[in-house]
């Protein structure tokens, strides 16, 4: 799956990207810093479950910190939308196409109000005019997108007598719409039955669900620890009561990460605190003490690891399974629980094997759950962080 970082020029996309893949990045109070979007892996943050075995895993990918595994996802981050977007303005067309191949968005937001609608440097803006536009901006793009084509295609559609939901899904594959999101916004919504004969209101009204449906959103409103920037979030919350939000500090969450890597602190991402290793000269410690009474004190983490979490298990569903022998936790390495995997929720024990390969899929025999050593069937329906053995003959 993709996350696509998504906002207004100069709000801490990139810091907020670089802060969740540390990768090296342009980070500048300019707009379209980034003109072209820079793809790299972040991280989600499982329970391990290394420890109910008393043992000490050797990730393949991703890392492990104090039996809190990090399993690696993608992260897009797309440069800013500005108002117009949908019509081109900011090169709007290029930036929002590159937004097609994204399973989720976060928005961010600068809850500092010192950037304007175009990212430029001001005063007291109000944040909630963002949350506002993207919306408008993200639902136009899907609209623009089927009505081009909406015509031709629900005539065609008819007379093929072809199930709309899924032709709609077949069409529009490319910006990643399933058949049962089109059948859900179909519920919602009280469309006529003959899609051809649907105005242009009704489309828009279409498009716009299934938009939400299909590209969903988390909002990080970033900059809390600003002088506005906490008062503002309160504001948000109570103006948008519906909507998913999440405070954040981007600069802190990349100071805390910086600092870690440079082996000046014990920093796990998500957590509450840090533990300093070594002597840090003044400004260090000033900045770390900062962080400290500003964030993590008043919210309880930085909100980057908790966002990312929340989009690839809240939003997208997804749950982490283990590959795990019942009588051996290694590989034939000697790398003991080296993998972790994200499936979709409801996954089998089958669709585990066919993920692992083609090969146990079409040889499945059974699964054996690593804990209980209890044999369970093809259809088993797999829980978040399972550990299972496949068996094949």
């Amino acid at each position: 799956m993709l996350i696509g970082l998504v906002g207004k020029p100069s709000v801490g996309k990139s810091t907020f990207f670089k802060a969740a893949t540390l990768a090296e990045v342009e980070i500048a109070s300019y707009p379209f810093t980034t003109i072209k979007p820079n793809t790299g892996v972040g991280y989600v943050k499982v329970d391990c479950i290394d420890k109910e075995f008393n043992t000490q895993c050797n990730p393949n990918h991703g890392f492990c910190i104090n039996h809190k595994r990090f399993v690696p996802i993608e992260l897009m981050d797309v440069a800013g939308l500005v108002p117009g977007a949908s019509e081109g303005k900011g090169l709007g067309n290029q930036f929002l196409d590159d937004l097609r191949k994204a399973d989720v968005f976060i928005h961010i937001v600068d809850a500092s109000g010192q950037t304007d609608a175009e990212g430029k440097s001001t005063e007291n803006y109000d944040p909630a005019n963002d949350i506002l536009f993207l919306e408008d901006e993200l639902n136009k793009w899907y609209y623009n997108i089927f009505l081009k084509v909406w015509r031709g295609f629900a005539k065609k559609t008819e007379m093929e007598h072809r199930k709309f939901s899924e032709a709609v899904a077949q069409q529009f594959s490319g910006l990643k719409v399933r058949e049962e999101q089109v059948k859900s916004v179909l519920r919602k919504l009280n469309l006529p039955e003959r899609a051809s004969s649907w105005t242009e209101e009704q489309i828009q009204k279409f498009a716009s669900e299934l938009r939400k449906e299909s590209k969903q959103m988390i909002l990080a409103i970033n900059k809390i620890d600003t002088e506005k920037g906490k008062e503002n979030y309160k504001n948000l919350k109570e103006r948008f009561p519906n909507l998913i939000m999440v405070p954040c500090s981007a600069d802190s969450e990349l100071a805390l990460r910086e600092a870690a890597k440079l082996n000046l602190i014990d920093y796990i991402p998500g957590e509450e605190n840090f533990e300093i290793k070594r002597e840090l000269i003044p400004r260090q410690k000033e900045a770390l003490e900062k962080i400290k009474t500003n964030v993590l004190e008043v919210y309880g983490n930085t909100g980057v690891q908790q966002i990312l979490n929340f989009a690839i298990f809240d939003l997208l569903k997804y749950i982490a399974i283990f590959p795990a022998g019942a009588n051996k936790l290694s590989d034939s390495k000697g790398n003991v629980l080296p993998d972790c995997f994200l499936l979709p929720q409801g996954s089998t024990a089958l669709d585990f094997a066919y993920f692992l390969h083609t090969d146990f899929g079409e040889n499945f025999i059974k699964a054996i759950d690593a804990r209980t050593k209890k044999i369970l069937g093809k259809d088993y329906v797999l829980k978040h962080r399972d550990a299972l053995e496949i068996v094949t003959r």
